[in-house]
C-alpha cells in the first residue's frame, strides 16, 4: 500500500533535475545529486528535457539516480515517462496536464507507485484529487526559466486556494521559481514542501543549499503542527 505520510514527509524537500540542468554531463548530474542527496533532499525527479540522451542513457542514468536515492533513503521518480518509470521500478511517476491520462497511468504502474499531478488550478486540482492522485504539484509559484513549460506564476495565494479546495489529506509540493528566500511564503501558503532545480544546481555546495531547505521546511512543519 501506498504510503502517503511517508510521500508527504518525503517531498519536503523535492530535488527536480536532469542533464539540462548539469551541462548535459550526466557524470556533473549524477555528483550533484549525491550532494543534495546527502544534504538532506528526501524526493528526487529524474527530468530529462531537450538533453543529449539516447532512451538506453537516460536509462542508466536513472538506474543509478535510483541507486542513490536507495542508499539516502529518498524517493525516486520519473517526470512525464511512464514507460521508463515502470522500467526503472521508480518509486513513482510524474504527469502534467497535457500528458497521459490519470486512470490509465495507473493501469500501467500499478497500485504501488505513488502518481504525482501537476496543477495551476482548483479545478485542475480537484479533478487530479478526484481522479487519485497521491500529491499534486502546484505551480509556478514565482517566475522561472528552469521550465519553458511553466505557465504563468500563481503566487502563494494560488497555492493556498488549491489547499483549501482539496482539504489536508493531499500532499502538495509547490514548484516554480523557489529559493531560499522565498520558499517560506510557500510553505506558508499550505505546501508540504518545495521543489525546486536552479536553487541546487547552481549553487556553489548543493548540499548545503539542500540541508537549508530541509532547515526550512522542518521549521515551516514544527509551526504547523505547534
Amino acid at each position: 500500500m501506498r504510503d502517503r505520510e511517508r510521500l508527504r514527509k518525503s517531498m519536503q524537500v523535492y530535488f527536480v533535475v536532469g542533464t539540462q540542468d548539469c551541462g548535459f554531463s550526466p557524470e556533473r548530474t549524477l555528483a550533484i545529486v549525491r550532494e543534495a542527496l546527502a544534504g538532506g533532499v528526501g524526493m528526487l525527479q529524474l527530468r530529462d528535457k531537450g538533453s543529449r540522451l539516447t532512451d538506453e542513457e537516460r536509462y542508466r542514468l536513472g538506474l543509478e539516480m535510483r541507486a542513490l536515492c536507495r542508499q539516502y533513503g529518498a524517493l525516486f521518480v520519473v517526470n512525464d515517462d511512464v514507460s521508463l518509470a515502470v522500467r526503472l521500478k521508480a518509486d513513482g511517476v510524474h504527469v502534467g496536464q497535457d500528458d497521459m491520462p490519470l486512470a490509465q497511468v495507473r493501469e500501467l504502474v500499478g497500485e504501488q507507485m505513488y502518481i504525482g499531478v501537476s496543477a495551476g488550478t482548483v479545478e485542475e486540482a480537484l479533478a487530479a484529487q478526484a481522479g487519485g492522485a497521491d500529491c499534486l504539484g502546484v505551480g509556478a509559484m514565482y517566475a522561472t526559466a528552469s521550465k519553458a513549460d511553466a505557465g504563468e506564476p500563481i503566487g502563494p495565494e494560488g497555492l493556498r486556494a488549491i489547499r483549501e479546495a482539496v482539504g489536508s489529506g493531499l500532499p502538495i509540493v509547490g514548484i516554480g521559481g523557489i529559493t531560499l528566500e522565498n520558499a517560506r511564503n510557500v510553505l506558508a501558503a499550505g505546501a508540504d514542501g518545495v521543489a525546486v532545480i536552479s536553487a541546487i544546481t547552481r549553487a556553489s555546495s548543493p548540499a548545503e543549499a539542500a540541508r537549508e531547505l530541509k532547515r526550512i521546511a522542518t521549521d515551516a512543519a514544527k509551526g504547523q503542527s505547534s
